[in-house]
């Protein structure tokens, strides 16, 4: 190794990687390093998406690294999203290499609004994602997708997703009339939730985003014993009362060794589009004391935006429609942390094991 290589390297050490809190070298980041034709080039790979600040933060290590090499300095950012691991007893899927739940604990926080504007977002950063809509009383991700109509089939056994802004999904709300009331007991419920993740063609998905109905009922007991997740986020508002069942949720992931990546404090605040004053109609803080209570990351604060339902009630959501506003730059960080957070978790290693069959001869 000579001199300059030597400085480059100790260079990339002072260099953090987005949102995760340590350098490019002890992250084992750097794949390549070289001199070729004058110039060093410098492959880096990174275990979450990051597509759309790519750009920038090539050119910030560029910056970095000047300062301490006379070659010039070519940078490459790639990213490999792989499955990671997920609670005993279950397997992951082979289409699917990490399943995030986005629970609430209670009802009308904005998880579902939240959970569509994540997948686009994830999407815009260049991962394959999908949304499996689990609510089976109150499905709304037909209609906050635009995903609505009758899934069809190649081989009559298993459904194709609605795709929908490139998002792969499916809800019971396409395979019943808008206004059919499921009027089922707990077994049809989660034997109509495995059928919907099983019975989905999903096309080699990097995440698969599972919108959990509110409380910690039998869809939750069954995502959390029978279906492989890799780990989970909540989503609250600031307010006491949501708090008190958002903490529910979250110790119930904590009980079936499900990872929870982190907290999504919504409706955060209100500012006024007259005057531009601030109102916390909900309180405040109250996601990052829950945070802090229990160690976990708060992923980020949202808004109370009358854009976002809009957006969302008419089958448009703001990361879709409305790509370079703050809010949909929120949406972005708030994915891009989550995902960072989930590519630190142990890999998987199940798929590289053969199968072993033994037989008489």
């Amino acid at each position: 190794m000579n001199t300059e290589e030597e400085k480059l390297i100790e260079a990339l050490k002072t260099i953090e990687v987005p949102y995760l809190n340590s350098n490019l070298v002890d992250l084992e980041t750097i794949k390549e390093i070289a001199l070729s034709d004058n110039t060093w080039r410098i492959e880096l790979e990174f275990g979450f998406p990051i597509k759309t600040y790519k750009a920038t933060v090539e050119k910030s290590i560029v910056e970095k690294l000047k300062t301490v090499v006379e070659h010039d300095i070519r940078i490459n950012i790639k990213q490999k999203i792989e499955a990671r691991s997920v609670q005993k007893g279950t397997k992951p899927l082979k289409e699917i290499k990490n399943v995030i739940a986005v629970a609430s604990g209670k009802g009308g926080v904005g998880k579902s609004t939240t959970t569509a504007n994540l997948a686009i977002a994830l999407e815009q950063e260049g991962a394959t994602v999908g949304v499996l809509d689990a609510d089976i009383y109150g499905p709304s991700q037909t209609k906050m997708l635009g995903s609505q109509g009758k899934p069809d089939t190649r081989d009559g056994k298993k459904m194709l997703p609605i795709i929908s802004y490139n998002i792969q999904t499916i809800s019971i709300g396409n395979l019943v009339e808008e206004d059919t009331p499921m009027i089922w007991r707990g077994p049809m419920v989660t034997g109509a939730l495995e059928q919907l993740l099983n019975e989905t063609a999903w096309d080699n998905l990097d995440y698969l985003l599972v919108d959990l109905p509110p409380g910690t009922g039998d869809i939750q007991l069954t995502l959390c014993q029978k279906i492989p997740v890799s780990g989970a986020v909540i989503v609250t508002t600031p307010q006491d009362i949501a708090l008190l069942d958002a903490k529910k949720a979250l110790k119930m992931f904590e009980k079936v060794n499900v990872s929870v990546l982190g907290i999504i404090e919504n409706m955060s605040m209100y500012k006024c589009s007259q005057c531009g004053h601030v109102e916390h109609i909900f309180g405040s803080d109250g996601g990052s004391t829950m945070a802090k209570q229990y160690g976990v990351d708060l992923l980020g604060q949202l808004p109370l935006d009358i854009d976002i339902r809009k957006n969302a009630d008419g089958g448009r959501p703001t990361t879709a429609f409305q790509p370079d506003s703050e809010i949909a730059l929120n949406y972005r960080e708030i994915g891009m942390k989550m995902t960072a957070k989930l590519s630190m978790k142990a890999k998987d290693h199940s798929s590289k094991f053969p199968n072993i069959v033994v037989q008489n001869t």
